[in-house]
């Protein structure tokens, strides 16, 4: 079961939804009209440009005249932020929001994710046509807290998949597990890993889930993410144990 509860203290830092589409050329053409469309929630904006990068070995005798051009082979980024640090990203194959004010999906008061998600789905979909979506992902990215670097009180705090009987924790400068399953119709990527936080000495647990399912009706598109969530929160809950639960609970200390 998805968990209920709003936390003042979330471990969650930035939750993506994305889906890609067939590449749309006449897309650039209707940008002015989304953006007029989601202004009141995102109003300001940017045109941003991705190049590829081409790495040549031109060997002793080679010439850099000789090296292919890619002009023209890079791609446009119409970027839009909300005052609450919601960003959005519209390209010619994909549509991605970015939340790292992320304290709800569907709970509670405020700014909830599932409503940003689908103010400006609904306002996409009624400019651009657009019946089969390729893939819809949702990725949460959760950093969660690891206050003693032993086996005994981590265990305490997590039903890790790190094998910790063999690699004890007490020791380890890193720790990672990677594995992606299937969930029914669904596939989840679940990545755990221990990593230290920038110039601090302690440590912290990295928990990414990256839920996705593909070749979807646009109209289920909110259904779909729905399901998504319910899965990662899920995952979520079978990782995390009580003292997670009372951490989240509390404001954070500064």
């Amino acid at each position: 079961m998805a968990i209920k509860e709003v936390f003042m203290n979330p471990t969650v830092k930035e939750v993506i939804f994305q889906i890609r589409f067939p590449n749309l050329f006449y897309i650039e053409n209707k940008i002015g009209e989304i953006q007029t469309r989601i202004m009141e929630k995102f109003p300001k904006s940017a045109l941003l440009f991705r190049r590829k990068l081409l790495f040549a070995d031109v060997g002793p005798e080679g010439k850099i005249e000789e090296i292919p051009s890619v002009e023209g082979q890079g791609k446009k980024i119409w970027r839009f932020n909300s005052d609450n640090n919601f960003q959005l990203n519209i390209l010619s194959d994909s549509l991605d929001i970015t939340s790292s004010y992320h304290k709800t999906y569907n709970l509670g008061d405020g700014d909830k994710f599932r409503d940003i998600i689908k103010y400006v789905m609904d306002n996409f979909l009624a400019v651009v046509s657009l019946p089969i979506i390729n893939r819809i992902g949702l990725r949460y990215v959760d950093e969660c807290p690891v206050l003693e670097k032993t086996n005994s009180t981590f265990a305490k705090w997590y039903n890790t998949a790190f094998p910790l009987s063999r690699f004890s924790i007490d020791n380890a400068i890193e720790m990672s597990f990677n594995t992606t399953l299937k969930r029914s119709e669904y596939c989840i990527r679940y990545v755990e890993s221990l990593a230290k936080h920038k110039n601090k000495e302690e440590y912290k647990l990295v928990l990414d889930y990256d839920g996705y399912a593909v070749n979807i009706k646009s109209s289920e598109y909110l259904k779909t993410t729905d399901e998504l969530h319910d899965l990662i929160s899920n995952e979520y809950e079978n990782t995390i144990k009580e003292p997670v639960y009372e951490y989240m609970r509390h404001k954070k200390e500064e």
